[in-house]
């Protein structure tokens, strides 16, 4: 009996503690889920605060990407009215240089009216006169007595080929000749000007013309049927070479003139030296050494490639990007780093009969860029350019030159 009443107690006292376990265990598993209830409500307010401010932060989002626009849209009406007052000025410039005359030079007693000297149209018997005084003068002086005054016209042909490159026409034809970038061993010969601009590659419509020896920068010249270029072989120095267009030969070749590889340009770092044609012949721009700040120019013999003559133009070459040559004048064509507005700032005449100081100060149009290259046709009285890959046609108008 004892035994049993033991077992009954101890059978009561274990469902008493189970009973104790699981409500605690209830209680813990309600708090557990109390807490989670109350983060889950935090996390929603959470939520939809955040909700919220990003629809704030849209709202303000669009509110002030509409607003650049509307002030883009001011932005581009006011630049697009910089640039039709900017293009305004520079043709305003262009007349005014256009129509401003270039100053007689100064002469041993005083100055040469330029009318009274070259207008030769007054009576008979004093015609006869002018005309002794004319040969007289004309002794003294080129055969070729002008300088630019300004430039006419402007024709953008098209845009082809690299960013640098060379396009000349012989004047004593209409072949159109193309150099595309600043070396090669091939140039391209079109019929015309018209042929070339109705064409869509330098391949198409034209003749290539594989050279026996590479040129070396954008600074060859044609010039009676001749082509004359630049070359230089692995270790070997820069010669001037003659090529025969109508025979496809070499007809010639002549060292260059200074043992120096300076460039003639500053801003045309490829081009060792500048061959250029005009009225009177073949010409050449070259620099003596890196160290020599001025631009030097010699008179060649084109059927010989000999050297008549050189002068020191005393034009620097620092921030020089091109130059031609017409009537025995250089000018030399300069700009900046940061391609702006090309112009003329330097003029060396080597009969003395032009300045630079006297000269006019002579305005490109802005295109694109700056030049790679600017050949002169002495027949049509024009500048073949070539700016960042456009081929550019400057009409110029000429003046006569004055005795000093």
């Amino acid at each position: 009996m004892k035994l049993v009443l033991v077992l009954l107690v101890s059978t009561a006292l274990t469902c008493t503690e189970a009973q104790y376990y699981y409500q605690g265990l209830m209680d813990y598993l309600e708090n557990r889920l109390l807490a989670i209830e109350d983060r889950m409500q935090f996390w929603h307010e959470e939520s939809r605060r955040y909700h919220t401010e990003l629809k704030d932060f849209k709202k303000l989002t669009t509110e002030t990407m509409d607003g650049l626009r509307t002030e883009h849209s001011v932005l581009f009406k006011d630049l697009e009215g910089a640039a039709v007052q900017m293009d305004r000025v520079e043709r305003a410039m262009d007349n005014v240089e256009t129509q401003t005359s270039p100053r007689a030079c100064a002469n041993k007693a005083d100055k040469v009216v330029e009318q009274g000297i070259w207008g030769l149209e007054e009576s008979r018997g004093e015609e006869e006169e002018e005309e002794e005084d004319w040969e007289e003068l004309h002794s003294k002086v080129s055969d070729c007595v002008e300088i630019i005054s300004g430039i006419r016209s402007v024709k953008i042909l098209k845009r082809l080929g690299s960013p640098k490159g060379m396009w000349t026409r012989d004047p004593r034809s209409s072949r159109v000749y193309v150099f595309n970038g600043t070396s090669g061993d091939v140039i391209y010969q079109f019929d015309s000007v018209q042929d070339f601009s109705r064409s869509s590659g330098v391949e198409e419509g034209s003749k290539q013309i594989q050279l026996p020896f590479s040129w070396i920068g954008p600074g060859s010249a044609v010039y009676n049927g001749c082509l004359y270029y630049l070359k230089q072989e692995a270790g070997a120095d820069i010669q001037v070479v003659k090529y025969d267009l109508l025979s496809g030969s070499v007809t010639d070749t002549a060292m260059f003139p200074v043992d120096s590889h300076a460039t003639v340009y500053n801003l045309n770092p490829e081009i060792v030296a500048d061959l250029a044609v005009d009225d009177e012949g073949l010409w050449l721009l070259y620099a003596n050494s890196d160290s020599e700040p001025n631009i030097n120019l010699a008179k060649m013999d084109p059927a010989t490639l000999d050297i008549e003559e050189i002068w020191d133009t005393r034009c620097p070459r620092e921030h020089a990007e091109a130059a031609f040559v017409v009537c025995g004048t250089v000018y030399v064509v300069y700009n900046t780093r940061l391609p702006s507005r090309s112009r003329v700032q330097c003029v060396f005449d080597v009969n003395d009969m032009v300045i630079s100081e006297e000269a006019p100060l002579l305005y490109f149009p802005r295109r694109y860029g700056a030049h790679a290259s600017l050949k002169y046709n002495p027949e049509e009285k024009q500048l073949y350019g070539w700016d960042d890959g456009y081929q550019i046609i400057y009409r110029l108008t000429m003046k006569r030159k004055l005795l000093v």
